[in-house]
């Protein structure tokens, strides 16, 4: 899953892109409105965390703009001040959760979970392909009955594979949605992802369902 943070304080950008990228999501931070609008929109995430007291265009306009062309990205604001009428405008303006700082870290994963299974075109917290389940509130996976132990990065690219099952989707693409910029260097590293994906999901129960599709990238074949 790949997230969006927009936030100028350097403290709080850098704690939000700690805590989340060791929950396994891929974090892009941006330090000022102009920059965040122009990254919603120009790029795919799976959420927003967008501030409201922002250099250049605040939260609200933001919020605005992504809602204005037609991105319908979820998006948790996030205030200093808890106000009904920051709340109220947030919400009037696109935003599809509030946070007043300081918040509870577990309550900030818990909405964040809660809106991208909402946005997500998988409308349950269980992602299912076949005998294959992904629970993404609670980070379980499943084939059948028997529970699979996955790493962060691991179930980041179970979850992001389920969430395209059929589709065949590029290395450049797994690395955008599963990898940080600052971790993944090169396309080999999906390669090796998906060999101990292959290892854990398919080999012990005798089936192959993560297809390589040569020179293009990987498909999740629900029936393989």
């Amino acid at each position: 899953m790949r997230l969006l943070v927009i936030e100028d304080e350097e403290a709080m950008a850098a704690a939000l892109q700690r805590g989340l990228l060791a929950e396994g999501y891929v974090v892009e931070v941006s330090r000022d409105g102009e920059d965040g609008l122009w990254r919603a929109l120009e790029f795919e995430f799976d959420a927003v965390v967008l501030d409201i007291m922002l250099p250049k265009l605040n939260g609200f306009l933001v919020a605005r703009g992504i809602r204005e062309a037609g991105c319908d990205v979820p998006i948790l604001m996030l205030s200093a001040k808890d106000g009904e009428y920051d709340l109220a405008e947030a919400l009037d303006l696109g935003a599809d959760d509030y946070l007043s700082k300081p918040f509870s870290y577990p309550v900030l994963l818990a909405r964040l979970r809660a809106l991208i299974r909402r946005g997500s075109t998988a409308r349950s917290a269980v992602l299912v392909a076949g005998d294959l389940r992904v629970d993404v509130a609670e980070h379980r996976c499943w084939r059948g009955d028997a529970e699979i132990s996955l790493s962060p990065k691991e179930f980041a690219l179970a979850s992001y594979l389920m969430l395209h099952v059929g589709e065949l989707l590029d290395k450049q693409d797994i690395l955008r949605h599963v990898w940080d910029d600052s971790d993944a260097f090169d396309s080999n590293v999906v390669e090796v992802y998906v060999g101990y994906l292959r290892r854990k999901l398919d080999k012990p129960f005798g089936r192959a369902c993560i297809e390589t599709v040569r020179g293009r990238g990987y498909r999740l074949n629900p029936d393989g």
